[in-house]
């Protein structure tokens, strides 16, 4: 297969063609987003060498999303990365309360909130995964736009134009992080089916002039107008949301519009536009300062049919979009996590059948919870009848209730997913994120998070096991081994792969003939044979 831009087919058909380009690369990546900057960082953790190609000349400047939130938080605890991260945050981390679908999720009488979020403008997530990167020694290429592509059964062939000109490379695998209009999607020929959402959103960060002044329950007094209530304000004409507090001098505005005007992502959203969407909103000028972020988006519910074909997969904003703001980085990012190992065992040889394909399975299933509740979102915020704000209401007056506010709250951070697991009989922790257990060794204290920062698989033996030790001595190159005991121990012993999922537990006290041959197909169909 080979597609080529019909635009730049003269540029590479025509006069000597050029041989192809030694780059020493296993897996080329497409976009230098957080994604794929993302998997390039894991792929160098598991020693496979990225190529990451990006268009752009330099990195974007636009802060198309503000903040991380949810699972990758703690995954990036595990990677040891997220102190550099929340030294780099713009802003005091917010209180744990929420927008969700035109009601909020508030999470500030829990003692231990299940979703958590820093503001990090994604211009500043780049550069401190690009520095990460840097510090790895990946192989990032700005300014080189992706024109072409070919696979076989054995490698991936990539036409690329650069400053210097059209050039070839060649690779294992292709991984398509180009965003929502993927090229490398429409090249591989994988459907996008979905649907675009007839409003626009706008949201802004700015400083208020001294004219508006912050009530202490967060309301606007506005001169010549009057409150402006924190929280969501709905008019026949749109939905106005306001973030404050009395002891910031910024304010967080959010508008969302009917409309069907098609926006280039890469031209900014201005203060002006903003101020006039406020307007047909509100129906009143509301007096706002210096802009700090401000972005536009319009809502689509896509998800590719597949995420592999053949050498070519795709990750992040190419594999789906959701109808909801705060979700997309998380959902990349992760799916980013969970490819780099699956990837990089094959490329060194020693996958098991069908590893590469729980990527798909894995990550769809995730991604389709994900859909579930942006698109209960839309119902939510969508709604202007009576019944719709009696639905906002209703549902408002669940979540005053602990166990369906928990439920809500690990739905949207994607911390409720249990990957399916081969075999019949499985531990109720096995498929989902292990917990970051606090470990007493013969070294001392350490905790999970300490022994993931190298992202390979670990076999953790919380009973002093030695049958089980013994049974992962096959895969001693590829699985590492640690004893630790824990306070209310989940279970005998854990098997944990890279991307800190669970691929089998063991029951306290399990007998020997039970445990160790369950351990050893776990192994196998993990992490291949020994």
């Amino acid at each position: 297969m080979r597609v080529v831009d019909d635009e730049v087919a003269l540029e590479i058909d025509e006069g000597p063609r050029r041989e192809p380009r030694v780059t020493g690369a296993d897996v080329i990546i497409v976009g230098a987003g957080p994604t794929g900057l993302m998997l390039a960082n894991e792929l160098r953790l598991a020693g496979v060498r990225p190529l990451v190609l990006e268009r752009q000349p330099q990195r974007r400047d636009t802060p198309k999303a503000g903040g991380l939130g949810g699972q990758i938080l703690e995954l990036l605890r595990y990677r040891g990365l997220l102190e550099r991260f929340e030294a780099a945050c713009t802003g005091p981390v917010p209180a744990p309360r929420f927008p969700f679908g035109g009601v909020h999720l508030d999470f500030t009488q829990l003692a231990d909130p299940p979703l958590h979020a820093l503001p990090l403008p994604q211009p500043r997530l780049e550069l401190l995964l690009d520095e990460r990167a840097e510090e790895l020694g990946v192989d990032i290429r700005r300014g080189h736009e992706v024109i072409g592509v070919s696979q076989d059964d054995a490698a991936v062939t990539v036409d690329v134009r650069g400053p210097d000109g059209p050039y070839r490379v060649i690779a294992r695998y292709l991984v398509g992080c180009d965003g929502a209009r993927s090229r490398v999607r429409d090249w591989a020929g994988i459907p996008f089916p979905g649907t675009t959402y007839p409003e626009v959103n706008r949201l802004a960060q700015v400083t208020l002039p001294d004219a508006v002044t912050v009530l202490g329950n967060g309301d606007l007094d506005v001169p010549e107008f009057g409150t402006i209530r924190a929280g969501f304000t709905r008019t026949d004409h749109g939905l106005l949301g306001v973030g404050s507090s009395p002891a910031s001098k910024a304010i967080s505005l959010y508008t969302i519009e009917d409309e069907s005007t098609e926006y280039d992502d890469d031209i900014p959203m201005t203060l002006s536009e903003l101020q006039d969407s406020i307007r047909r909103v509100l129906g009143v000028n509301l007096p706002v300062g210096e802009p700090i972020r401000l972005s536009r988006f319009t809502f689509k519910a896509q998800q590719a049919e597949r995420y592999r074909d053949g050498r070519i997969l795709l990750a992040g904003d190419a594999a789906h979009l959701f109808p909801a703001t705060g979700v997309a980085l998380n959902a990349g990012m992760l799916d980013a996590v969970n490819l780099a190992w699956k990837l990089a065992a094959d490329i060194h040889g020693h996958a098991p059948a069908g590893l590469l394909d729980t990527y798909h399975d894995e990550r769809r299933l995730a991604s389709t919870r994900t859909m579930l509740h942006t698109r209960a979102q839309v119902a939510l915020r969508r709604g202007h009848d009576p019944a719709a704000e009696a639905l906002r209401e209703v549902f408002q007056e669940l979540l005053a209730d602990e166990q369906p506010l928990r439920r809500m709250g690990a739905l949207v951070a994607g911390t409720d997913i249990r990957y399916p697991m081969p075999g019949p009989h499985h531990h109720a922790l096995a498929g989902t994120f292990t917990p970051n257990l606090i470990l007493h060794t013969d070294q001392g204290i350490t905790s999970i998070a300490e022994l993931m920062r190298t992202a390979r698989p670990i076999l953790l033996d919380l009973a002093d096991r030695p049958d089980l030790r013994q049974t992962v001595q096959d895969w001693q190159h590829r699985v590492d081994i640690h004893t630790a005991k824990t306070d209310q121990r989940p279970a005998d012993a854990l098997l944990i792969r890279p991307d800190g999922h669970i691929a089998w537990a063991a029951t306290n006290d399990e007998p020997t003939d039970t445990a160790a041959p369950a351990l050893r197909e776990a192994l196998t169909d993990w992490f291949g044979t020994p």
